[in-house]
C-alpha cells in the first residue's frame, strides 16, 4: 500500500478523546490530526514521539491531517487501523499470503454472522468459502514480541465467536494478525490485558478457526505485508 503523497513529520503533543491528536510539525506549526485507532495505543502516545502524517486535499474533511506512523528508535509502527484490510487484500492478490492462495474471487466487507461484516471473503468453485478477519497489531512491551489486543475488545471476541460459527457451518475461517511494527519477530496474545479475548481465541481455534500472523515492511512511502512470524509458544501457553 503506497501513500498517495509524501508524509509530513512532527512530534506528538498529546492524543485525546481516542481519535484526536495534537502534533507540532517540524516547522513549528501545531495542528490537530485524526487518529484512526480505537485502541489504547500503549507505548505509542508519549509526548515527543516522532510521528508521520498524511494530509488530505478534501475540503469537506473536518481534519486535513491523519496520523499514519510512529517512529521509536529504529522502529516504524503503523497506527492507522483503517489500512490493514487494504494491505492484506493487496498481499492476497499478489499471492504473498501462502495460506490464502487459490481462490478466484475476493470481496471486502461482506455481511455475515450476527449483523457483522467480514473483512475479506474468499471464494472459489468447489471449495468452502473462506472468511478472513484482519486485526492490526502494534503493541510491543517485550523486545521483539508483538501482542494483541492493547485494550479490552468485546468486538474482537465477538468476531472470534462468529468465525467459529462459520467453521461449524462448513466454511473456512482465518484470523490474520497484521503486525505493523518493524521491530517484532514473534507474536502472542496479551491475555493480561483482555483475558476474555484470550479465552475466546482458545475456544475459536479449538473449533477450527485458523490463526496466522504476518509482518510488515514500513517506510514513509508505503506499507507492505512481507512474511509470517510465529506465535511465541512460551507466552501463548500461559493464556
Amino acid at each position: 500500500m503506497k501513500f498517495e503523497k509524501p508524509l509530513i513529520p512532527g512530534r506528538l503533543i498529546q492524543r485525546y478523546k481516542r481519535f484526536l491528536a495534537d502534533i507540532e510539525l517540524d516547522d513549528g506549526t501545531i495542528i490537530t490530526a485524526h487518529c484512526a485507532n480505537p485502541g489504547s495505543m500503549l507505548g505509542l502516545k508519549d509526548p515527543g514521539t516522532r510521528v508521520w502524517l498524511s494530509k488530505s486535499d478534501n475540503p469537506k474533511r473536518k481534519l486535513a491531517y491523519s496520523w499514519e506512523l510512529s517512529e521509536l528508535d529504529d522502529a516504524m509502527i503503523g497506527i492507522n487501523t483503517s489500512h490493514p484490510n487494504r494491505i492484506v487484500e493487496e498481499a492476497i492478490r499478489a499471492r504473498h499470503v501462502a495460506e490464502l492462495t487459490g481462490y478466484e474471487t475476493l470481496r471486502r466487507e461482506v455481511k455475515y454472522g450476527k449483523n457483522s461484516r467480514i473483512d475479506i471473503l474468499l471464494q472459489d468453485e468447489g471449495k468452502p468459502d473462506c472468511y478472513v478477519e484482519v486485526k492490526n497489531v502494534h503493541l510491543l512491551r517485550e523486545q521483539g514480541l508483538a501482542e494483541f489486543p492493547d485494550s479490552v475488545t468485546k468486538r474482537g471476541a465477538k468476531h472470534l465467536s462468529e468465525l467459529a460459527d462459520m467453521v461449524e457451518q462448513g466454511h473456512r475461517a482465518v484470523m490474520l494478525y497484521l503486525v505493523q511494527r518493524t521491530d517484532a519477530n514473534r507474536f502472542a496474545l496479551a491475555s493480561d490485558i483482555d483475558p476474555a479475548y484470550a479465552e475466546a481465541f482458545q475456544e475459536a481455534t479449538g473449533a477450527g478457526v485458523e490463526a496466522i500472523v504476518y509482518q510488515c515492511d514500513i517506510s514513509h512511502q508505503e506499507i507492505n505485508l512481507t512474511h509470517s512470524i510465529p506465535f511465541a509458544k512460551e507466552v501463548q501457553a500461559t493464556n
